[in-house]
């Protein structure tokens, strides 16, 4: 049930929040979990799911009250997400939690997988634990910050980000000439964590011929994403950039039934797996079918298009750059690129305002 909880226990709940992020890019297809122990008001222990087989949350929350020589029975345990009652790459959070002696179990989120689903808490019920889950901003936090997790456990689809750069008149490509980038650096970099944080990338077969992109993470000690190319032709050349890193990361074709058989052979001895598939959703069914939670997409306009259709997108994230680049679509070798002096940001209701200044006089 849903409960009432105090100012104590929503910043307890914020703290395993916290806890929680350290997680992130690492455990998937696993939810990022959180976990403090508390008494008397005092984390005794504090431990989230850290790599994919490691101990969980809860588990770990507990080992480190014994390695802080306190003993958790009696003390209350805040956790992100309801533990678990299943055996799996780690055994039952919810044995350890009755072994441990706690006597309160303060939930942030349900888990809506098929083999958890309110197992965890109806045990530790019947084994005379006391158990709440928020309501409020902590519950929203919490079911926030595992969105991939829940669309996959739901739909066995992965969550779908859809990551845009445009300039101010609306180009999302450069002129041919023109340096490739509408975005800054600091987008960028951010870029590079967004795609760390994902199972798999996404883009085109257009957008693969004219940037011949890498799509790695460039994040230091991080596991690459799946890098996913929509190709109904199978046409990626075999001297691009993504043929000729699989030693860095995997490369996956989506190309449709009647694709050449040829041009297929060609990409599978060349390394890349190829799957032959119709459409959009049974796309992402295949991907979620292999564990991927999480998809970025991150181009062109044409996937971006289809993907919409498809009404596939769960989220975007769009970068507006202070810039007019005219004519950079028109076909002209002359780069056309104004950038502003200063650029301002104004919410105005639903939409945001961009003030941008090219002159000064």
């Amino acid at each position: 049930m849903k409960a009432q909880l105090t100012s104590t226990d929503q910043a307890h709940l914020r703290r395993a929040l916290e806890l929680a992020e350290g997680g992130r890019g690492r455990v998937s297809p696993n939810p990022l979990v959180g976990a403090v122990v508390v008494r008397d008001g005092e984390a005794i222990g504090e431990g989230f799911h850290a790599e994919l087989g490691d101990l969980h949350a809860e588990r770990a929350a507990l080992a480190d009250c014994r390695e802080r020589g306190e003993d958790p029975a009696g003390a209350t345990m805040y956790v992100t997400l309801e533990p678990c009652a299943h055996e799996g790459r780690q055994p039952p959070c919810v044995e350890a939690i009755l072994e441990a002696g706690i006597a309160r179990v303060v939930i942030a989120s349900e888990d809506p997988s098929e083999k958890a689903a309110g197992r965890g808490p109806g045990i530790l019920r019947d084994g005379g634990v006391e158990v709440a889950f928020a309501n409020g901003a902590e519950a929203t936090a919490a079911r926030r910050l595992n969105q991939p997790f829940r669309k996959h456990a739901r739909t066995g689809l992965p969550l779908v980000v859809l990551k845009m750069a445009m300039s101010l008149d609306g180009q999302t490509t450069t002129a041919p000439n023109d340096s490739p980038w509408i975005s800054g650096e600091q987008s960028r970099d951010l870029v590079h964590k967004w795609r760390s944080e994902s199972d798999a990338i996404a883009i085109g077969i257009g957008t693969a011929l004219a940037d011949d992109p890498l799509l790695t993470a460039r994040v230091e000690d991080v596991r690459q994403p799946l890098r996913v190319i929509f190709d109904s032709k199978a046409r990626l050349p075999l001297p691009s950039q993504l043929l000729q890193t699989l030693d860095q990361a995997p490369v996956l074709v989506v190309a449709a039934p009647d694709a050449p058989s040829d041009r297929i052979s060609t990409l599978e001895n060349a390394g890349a797996e190829v799957l032959r598939t119709n459409g959009i959703e049974s796309a992402l069914r295949e991907l979620g079918k292999r564990n991927i939670t999480s998809l970025f997409l991150e181009g062109g306009k044409t996937l971006a298009a289809a993907f919409l259709s498809a009404d596939q997108i769960d989220e975007s994230r769009t970068f507006i750059a202070p810039m007019l680049l005219g004519g950079a679509n028109s076909g002209s070798d002359a780069a056309h690129r104004l950038v502003a002096l200063e650029s301002s940001t104004e919410q105005m209701g639903d939409d945001v305002l961009i003030t941008a200044r090219f002159k000064e006089w």
